[in-house]
């Protein structure tokens, strides 16, 4: 199927200040998958999210990122965009005088072709529609974007812009963080409901309790900036009952950490 989207991810190695923070990443996400990547504080996991969107920050140092055999490394960060990659942020910017409808309709358009702008009444229907699915009140499209919204809110847009913008690649990073357990299950539900062959996602969490609202086909377990273990949803529950200690004694693993994550 040609609109199925392939990333792959080959010994990746990234640096910030020169200090060294994955140490050979390897993964593949393919379209109708979910991914989680999950360990301790300040393996890598945030740092790989970055790397693959393209921030400044992070210096890739080795390895390879592609998506559809496409080298995503020599693409500017907007370009990544266009190509449909979606980075949920843990932090999520506030940019005054930039409301949310008019910063939705830009980015739609920007990822369309020239002369094929999406027509403001049927951005305003599929607004209001999702708007709705994440029980977001209809004055969210006119505050500016993430300006005084509380963290769960900040949440909830963040979603609301992975659901207007449909991308190929969604990376959701600590997209549970902060929320009461009525706004992750509306969070979860919308990305659920985003669950399609056209689009593969990345979730990376500290928490099983995301992982009981949102499936995913494959765990991984990230240390030291590599990933040591993969297996079903089953390997986060056992990671959520008995810790992280039993894969480090089994691999033989002393300090887990490679540095904190910016």
């Amino acid at each position: 199927m040609a609109n199925v989207p392939h990333l792959k991810i080959e010994d990746l190695k990234v640096s910030i200040e020169d200090k060294e923070i994955l140490k050979g990443v390897n993964l593949e996400v393919k379209g109708g998958e979910i991914h989680a990547i999950m360990g301790p504080n300040g393996t890598g996991k945030s740092t790989l999210s970055a790397a693959i969107m393209g921030h400044p920050n992070y210096k890739v140092t080795g390895g390879d990122v592609t998506l559809d055999n496409e080298d995503v490394l020599e693409m500017e960060v907007d370009e990544r965009a266009r190509k449909g990659i979606f980075l949920a942020m843990q932090y999520p910017s506030e940019i005054s005088g930039v409301t949310n409808a008019d910063f939705l309709r830009s980015a739609i358009n920007a990822r369309r072709e020239e002369g094929d702008e999406i027509s403001l009444m049927s951005f305003i229907r599929e607004m209001d529609k999702q708007m709705g699915a994440l029980e977001m009140d209809e004055s969210f499209s006119h505050r500016y974007l993430n300006e005084g919204f509380s963290g769960g809110e900040k949440k909830r847009n963040e979603i609301l812009q992975m659901m207007m913008l449909k991308p190929r690649l969604a990376i959701l990073d600590e997209i549970d963080s902060g929320l009461d357990i009525d706004a992750l299950k509306v969070v979860a539900q919308g990305v659920n409901e985003m669950r399609s062959p056209e689009l593969g996602v990345l979730i990376i969490t500290h928490y099983q309790r995301l992982l009981d609202h949102i499936t995913p086909d494959f765990v991984h377990v990230m240390m030291q900036g590599r990933i040591v273990k993969s297996g079903g949803p089953e390997l986060a529950k056992r990671l959520e009952a008995e810790g992280y200690d039993w894969i480090k004694e089994e691999l033989g693993i002393v300090d887990e950490t490679v540095g904190a994550e910016i």
